[in-house]
């Protein structure tokens, strides 16, 4: 068996580099993975311009103290551009967003001011407020979203700012998925005496997609070597990376390890971790492949560890590996030293710290345990039994909690 960190390090070592970018409109762009720099193509705002709904004027018509009057000569519209400048003792009614007029450089708000009859009333203030200067947001020439970005809303809101009605992203890596074996059975369909209904190819569908893989179902291969084979070989053909569960244990049925043995190159098939022990990875056809196995937990937590890393290589993303930070354990933990253990758990913030539970009994066949929980709990190889009080790493299921 082999540690969590060497079998992660080895599978980014297979994968060369992300798949070839494709140039897509920005409102089919919201979570691709930026293939190339956004850069600035002008200055962001392009023009000094109004924070505020008031009265533009120049500093040099700002009193000292007391107050003083000014004549208003013009109505400017946000979108719009005041013709000439602005001369000592005049001001201008602005919009917010307006650009400013020449000889202009300080707003007052409309709330401080007193206006009537054609002129307006300022007292003391200081020079220059309520502008936002030129480029003040983005200079033009300045990269704006670097590659390898994941693009978010405001990123797309960003890039629009720009003008920029499309970019280049990284295509979605293709990944073939497949359940084995002959006990489970497909959801919508009758259940034979024996038999369990697929649940690992769902899970690991949505976490494909939830981690930007675009997803070749290949449904439900039986335990059959010619047809697992055959089977595996078209995955191989058609898909960046090859994703099966179940078949990778060491029972007389688990034929997965053997077919890639005998159609591809295995790299390893144990991990030193609990759940999740069975893993094999490999290259089948050149195609990078993942056994992983068939209890829910296990299938789904190993890809979390391994899958998802190796699928964000390929998208392009800079960043390969979630967050983690450490949060006191309110129960004991029983854990056995030389392998590492990973606990489903509560995540919450109570009285300015981070406190993790266990969602309660940890089988790794109990699904519902992952449904309760909002992150993992990480217990290193070298680590015992915890305590309760004792700080332990977490890693939250999703990034935003």
């Amino acid at each position: 068996m082999i540690a969590v960190h060497e079998g992660q390090d080895r599978i980014l070592g297979h994968i060369g580099g992300p798949v070839p970018p494709e140039v897509v409109p920005v409102t089919r762009a919201l979570a691709r993975v930026l293939a190339v720099d956004v850069q600035a193509p002008f200055d962001v705002p392009p023009a000094d311009n109004s924070a505020v709904d008031g009265y533009a004027v120049g500093s040099g018509d700002i009193p000292g103290s007391g107050a003083r009057e000014l004549e208003v000569v013009g109505d400017l519209a946000a979108g719009a551009v005041f013709d000439g400048a602005l001369r000592s003792g005049q001001a201008l009614r602005i919009m917010t967003g307006a650009p400013m007029p020449a000889g202009a450089d300080t707003v007052y708000p409309q709330e401080v001011v007193e206006q009537g009859g054609g002129r307006v009333r300022i007292g003391p203030i200081a020079k220059g407020v309520n502008v936002r200067g030129r480029g003040e947001d983005v200079e033009a020439g300045g990269i704006v979203i670097e590659h390898g970005t994941v693009l978010r809303p405001q990123e797309i809101g960003l890039v629009a700012s720009l003008g920029i009605w499309q970019v280049s992203v990284h295509r979605r890596p293709r990944v073939a998925l497949l359940s084995t074996g002959d006990e489970v059975a497909e959801p919508g369909t009758p259940r034979r005496p024996g038999q369990i209904y697929d649940s690992n190819r769902f899970t690991l569908r949505g976490s494909i997609e939830q981690a930007g893989g675009e997803v070749l179902d290949l449904g439900i291969v039986p335990d059959a070597r010619d047809e697992l084979t055959a089977r595996l070989r078209e995955a191989a053909a058609m898909a960046d990376a090859v994703v099966t569960s179940g078949g990778v244990s060491v029972g007389a049925h688990d034929l997965v390890k053997d077919v890639l043995a005998e159609l591809g190159t295995i790299d390893f098939w144990q991990v030193a971790m609990q759940p999740g022990r069975p893993l094999a990875f490999g290259r089948l056809a050149g195609t990078t492949f993942f056994g992983l196995p068939g209890n829910p937990v296990a299938s789904l937590l190993a890809f979390m560890l391994f899958v998802r890393p190796a699928l964000w290589k390929l998208a392009g993303r800079r960043r390969l590996f979630p967050p983690a930070w450490q949060a006191q354990a309110m129960e004991p933990l029983r854990k056995r030293t030389g392998r590492r253990e990973f606990k489903r758990g509560i995540l919450a913030y109570r009285d300015g710290r981070w406190e993790v539970r266990t969602t309660g009994p940890q089988g790794s066949g109990i699904l519902s345990s992952m449904v309760a929980g909002n992150c993992l709990i990480v217990l290193e190889e070298d680590r015992g039994d915890v305590a309760a009080g004792e700080i332990v790493m977490v890693e939250p299921f999703n990034e935003a909690f």
